[in-house]
């Protein structure tokens, strides 16, 4: 089951807020999300919430002895013991074909290659759970003394299956203290149906370009066609994840909980380290604080550990050299404006701007095509080796989706804050601006949620580009 989808908005999510509400007590309303939770994951796939279940106990029970026995050897035994079987587990599942492959590659070896289902939010979970027992170790959180407690944290449907990747000690206070306010109820709603939007309006329809250029043979494309088919990928996959953030965090809204920023308008950067602070932000942070700084940080070996870092990032992407190239990739750059920091400000924004654009359209050409020659003639065909410039066909293509194009990067900027801050102006100026401006925004979203169910109604179905990783 997918947010997107009409059993979703019109089936499952009423009934859980229906019985959610209802429940009087918060132990009541804990097990009813719960219980909704595992049934969203099982949708379909029930074998593989077993195996969330069987990692959150082992989790859960190695959290507690590593706060029982804290300050001894015993504490290092379990925090290692789940370190092991959920990163084993994690690895098994998605890399162990990949690692069969190139054995058999390097050595002309036999080795029978698996081929597991990856299960579903794999990558996001078991990092949660590691971020759990290690911040119990380091003394950061404390350990749940009820197993549903932690179930829930980790199996919260509005965030398993691709994030933003929540540390416990976000949401410890949350799980037991939370209160219904109508106010946040409300922002959770508008925050849910505009993550709806990005996904159904922007990201599906920039899909559909993507797929007619990139999936094209690039022998046969004109230069700016192939820079338009990357440039729609870039619109796409920022939409269709920052969408899933935004429809994950109204969610958790909604019931209580407070979940961290996964974006931050990440195409105003001026830099690929900028990038990066704003793009994918709970995983930036994930690698900066179980990785990085305990490699040694910006102390010792700095360009070691940001080269580990970037190939872990790519390397979790997916089991694809494709992925280990564009960590690669990002981590190079960022390098190279650490060491020409001085002289790289000194470039005008502009410049910079543009450059920022350019390094990442291009790096997301190598995520995306997993066969790196396909990736090669690709670039080679937006770089204009023995190509037109352009075709009829692009031209009523491009007439054909200007406005969407327009429309697609206008919202790439902060055009939301600007407007919330104009009409916060407007309403403080009466209550009868504050009824109006209120009046506007309801019926604004009602007719988004519209056109987004008349959108599902006529498409097939279109799950997040993140749920494969």
């Amino acid at each position: 089951m997918i947010f997107a989808s009409l059993i979703f908005l019109y089936l499952f999510l009423p009934l859980n807020l229906l019985i959610y509400f209802f429940s009087r007590s918060n132990t009541a309303k804990n097990v009813v999300l719960l219980v909704f939770s595992l049934v969203f994951y099982a949708w379909g796939r029930p074998f593989w919430m077993l195996l969330l279940v069987f990692t959150a106990l082992l989790d859960w029970n190695n959290a507690r002895h590593i706060e029982k026995y804290r300050g001894t050897p015993k504490a290092k035994l379990f925090l290692a013991l789940s370190i092991i079987v959920d990163v084993g587990i994690f690895v098994a599942f998605k890399y162990s074909g990949f690692f069969a492959e190139n054995i058999n590659f390097l050595f002309s070896s036999a080795l029978p290659v698996p081929e597991f289902e990856l299960p579903i939010g794999i990558s996001f979970y078991t990092f949660q759970t590691l971020t759990y027992v290690i911040d119990v170790y380091r003394g950061d959180s404390k350990a749940q003394p009820l197993f549903y407690k932690y179930l829930l944290y980790l199996s919260m449907y509005f965030q398993l299956v691709a994030g933003p990747i929540v540390r416990y000690g976000n949401v410890a206070n949350d799980i037991d203290g939370r209160r219904p306010r109508f106010n946040s109820i409300h922002a959770g709603l508008q925050r849910f149906i505009c993550g709806l939007a990005k996904k159904v309006i922007i990201a599906d329809t920039a899909g559909e370009l993507v797929r007619k250029y990139m999936d094209a043979d690039p022998s046969q494309l004109p230069v700016l066609a192939a820079w338009l088919g990357s440039f729609m990928y870039i619109i796409q996959l920022y939409f269709d994840f920052s969408g899933y953030s935004d429809m994950a965090i109204g969610l958790g809204r909604i019931f209580g909980f407070r979940f961290p920023e996964n974006f931050n308008y990440p195409y105003i950067s001026k830099s690929v380290s900028e990038f990066w602070r704003r793009w994918h932000m709970t995983l930036g942070g994930f690698f900066r604080d179980y990785v990085y700084i305990p490699l040694g940080g910006n102390r010792k070996h700095v360009f070691f550990n940001l080269f580990v870092v970037w190939f872990l990032t790519g390397f979790w992407h997916g089991a694809s050299w494709n992925f280990v190239i564009w960590g690669l990739y990002n981590g190079l750059f960022i390098a190279l404006e650490r060491v020409f920091k001085d002289k790289f400000e000194k470039i005008p924004s502009a410049l910079r701007h543009i450059y920022l654009l350019l390094v990442v359209d291009i790096g997301f050409v190598f995520f995306y095509f997993k066969d790196m020659g396909r990736a090669v003639g690709y670039l080679g065909a937006m770089f204009g080796f023995g190509r037109t410039l352009v075709d009829t066909d692009l031209a009523v293509t491009f007439m054909n989706n200007v406005f969407f194009i327009i429309l697609a990067v206008l919202l790439c900027a902060p055009v939301s804050k600007l407007l919330k801050t104009a009409s916060e102006r407007f309403e403080a100026k009466g209550e009868a601006r504050l009824i109006a401006t209120e009046t506007v925004k309801n019926a604004l979203l009602l007719g988004i949620l519209f056109v987004c169910t008349a959108l599902l109604a006529g498409n097939s179905f279109s799950p997040f580009l993140y749920f494969q990783f």
